[in-house]
């Protein structure tokens, strides 16, 4: 996959989902499917629990099982999407705890417990997985070849 297309209407129910958690001062997670050419097909949202005031989600075992059940046979996890208290970065326990570690999976990191996705993905941390770990991708035309709001 070179270019992963999520359609508004995708972003629009993840930021619903974190700003719902938000509200309960807890941070949020989700996986992005996508097809092989890149285009998004849907946002799973598995069973999880936080802590409040943000620093830590779990995904339970139920969670786990919404996750290996929420992909068709032609889908992959492309992306994981998750909500931070605060500003967006990748925090010491998401390079510890990866959800996705394939070269070339993506971390999107969503600010202000999902408030800062109403700005769209240009007001979120976008990371890369590379065979040396995460990679930052600020704004511009590197991020705009990988992932592509459409």
């Amino acid at each position: 996959m070179t270019t992963l297309r999520v359609a508004g209407s995708l972003l629009h129910e993840a930021g619903a989902f974190f700003e719902l958690c938000g509200s309960r001062g807890l941070e949020g997670t989700a996986m992005i499917a996508a097809r092989a050419d890149g285009v998004a097909t849907g946002l799973v949202i598995p069973d999880q629990r936080a802590r409040p005031g943000g620093g830590w989600v779990e995904v339970t075992n139920r969670g786990k099982l919404d996750l290996a059940a929420g992909l068709r046979p032609d889908e992959v996890y492309a992306a994981r999407i998750h909500s931070h208290p605060a500003e967006a970065f990748h925090s010491p326990i998401d390079a510890a705890n990866p959800a996705l570690t394939y070269v070339g999976a993506i971390s999107i990191v969503v600010p202000y417990f999902g408030l800062g996705l109403r700005q769209g993905l240009g007001a979120c941390a976008i990371f890369v997985r590379t065979s040396s770990g995460w990679h930052d991708l600020p704004p511009g035309a590197a991020r705009d070849a990988l992932v592509l709001p459409c």
